[in-house]
């Protein structure tokens, strides 16, 4: 089992900045692919970013340039660093972690609203 703990979320101004954090703990691995995904009101949960073990990153064409996915293998960390935020990146944003079948794992998420 993984467990996954989101922080970092709150409310910002359109045009400004945001950095989320993931924390894994349990039998995680560095292996691991970890990734980010969101879920806007009245919407399905989404892809937005992810990332190998080895550093390779992929993006939502929606946040691709505005958002960057890092990880930390020596603390089992995830984070997404987010700019220039939009009124349509408010969602509840999720960690994710892919083990392979039968070990996918997410976390409660954390609210991120951009609203003036």
């Amino acid at each position: 089992q993984v467990q996954l703990v989101e922080s970092g979320g709150g409310l910002v101004q359109p045009g400004g900045s945001l950095r989320l954090s993931c924390a894994a703990s349990g039998r995680m691995s560095s292996r691991y692919a970890m990734a980010w995904y969101r879920q806007a009101p009245g919407k399905q949960r989404a892809f937005i970013a992810s990332i190998t073990s080895g550093g390779i990153t992929d993006y939502a064409a929606s946040v691709k340039g505005r958002f960057t996915i890092s990880r930390d293998n020596a603390k089992n960390t995830v984070s997404l660093q987010m700019n220039s935020l939009k009124p349509d990146d408010t969602a509840v944003y999720y960690c994710n972690v892919n083990g392979g079948p039968g070990a996918i794992y997410w976390g409660k998420g954390t609210l991120v609203t951009v609203s003036s």
